[in-house]
């Protein structure tokens, strides 16, 4: 029996993405970003919707030409159901539902938030994939969680933010430096040029292992009003050293909370997904504890870490397996939990 070929689409926020997958293997994954964002300092959710309704058909076009396939061989349409914008939202599930009606072929809801933990199942996603159970950093501008992965389709939030989610608090932070919007991968590249430990920023004390990252957030904002106030170009004249010392301090925060919870819960096999995956800290970060905690650690490549319909392919795929089929009268829905 040949694999099945199932059609991966994404649309919760600012990127629309498509991608086919055969078994677990990506035959291609698409995306069109939406660079009008950018003047405005974040997601302007309606301006989202209407580029959503424009890019989605080309998008779903190239990923069926680069895989080589033709509509009609799709077994399956996975789509983001939520969480996420809703009009964003609405965009990719009204497609998915059309196309899945007009080929006749099942129709298969997806978490977000599940598929970012799932990327790791991709065939090339890892050397080799997590064993369950596994402990899974999911961190991104909209969330921050630690998330206890006992099999594929059941996982535990065992630790969340109680306010901004870290790739927001990067974003922010960025705002404050006068920052191009998204900040998070400009911070990142100026860290690797500055000293970590220039400055210091308050951390959260909490006993559990949910996260706070709106106290750095103002402890940043504070100490630079008081430095500008001394010299004007402060910013300016130390950008490196304060994107190093910030970026250090958060990943210090994420680290603290997931080595606690690996230890108390005795889990070597810890991952790391969402589009803060890709900082280049946190990988570090992820290393040193390879070596220092004895960790087996799982890092996605790039291209499954920010919003991508690799994913959503791939969770789709596995609810294929199953037999678990969504109906068509379904809607899209901005709040889905994990």
């Amino acid at each position: 029996m040949s694999a099945s070929i199932i059609l991966g689409i994404e649309s919760s926020c600012d990127d629309t993405s498509a991608a086919v997958i055969s078994g677990s293997k990506i035959l291609s994954n698409v995306a069109a970003n939406q660079e009008i964002h950018n003047e405005y300092g974040g997601v302007v959710p309606e301006l989202a919707s209407r580029a959503h309704q424009q890019n989605i058909i080309p998008v779903v076009e190239k990923a069926f030409s680069k895989a080589n396939i033709q509509q009609n061989e799709i077994c399956a349409i996975g789509f983001t159901r939520g969480p996420g914008l809703l009009g964003s939202l609405l965009v990719g599930t009204s497609f998915a539902k059309s196309l899945a009606m007009s080929l006749d072929v099942p129709l298969i809801e997806v978490n977000h938030l599940q598929a970012h933990i799932l990327a790791h199942f991709i065939d090339d996603a890892n050397p080799t994939p997590p064993t369950f159970p596994f402990l899974c950093l999911t961190v991104s501008g909209g969330h921050t969680m630690i998330v206890l992965v006992k099999d594929y389709f059941e996982m535990e939030i065992i630790g969340k933010t109680i306010d901004d989610a870290a790739g927001e608090a990067f974003d922010k932070i960025g705002k404050i430096f006068d920052l191009d919007y998204p900040a998070g991968p400009i911070v990142d590249r100026l860290a690797k040029e500055g000293n970590p430990d220039a400055f210091k920023f308050n951390k959260p004390r909490m006993e559990s292992y949910d996260y706070s990252f709106s106290g750095i957030k103002t402890s940043v904002l504070y100490f630079i009003q008081k430095e500008v106030r001394k010299n004007p170009d402060f910013i300016k004249d130390n950008i490196n050293d304060l994107c190093a010392s910030v970026q250090k301090s958060i990943i210090e925060i994420l680290m603290d909370k997931l080595e606690k919870a690996a230890k108390e819960l005795n889990i070597k096999d810890i991952a790391i997904a969402g589009g803060v995956s890709a900082n280049s800290g946190l990988r570090k970060a992820m290393e040193d504890n390879r070596e220092k905690l004895g960790w087996n650690i799982f890092i996605p490549k790039f291209e499954y870490t920010t919003d991508n319909a690799a994913m959503i392919a791939m969770v789709a795929k596995l609810k294929y397996e199953r037999g678990e089929f969504t109906d068509i009268r379904t809607t899209a829905t901005a709040k889905y939990d994990l």
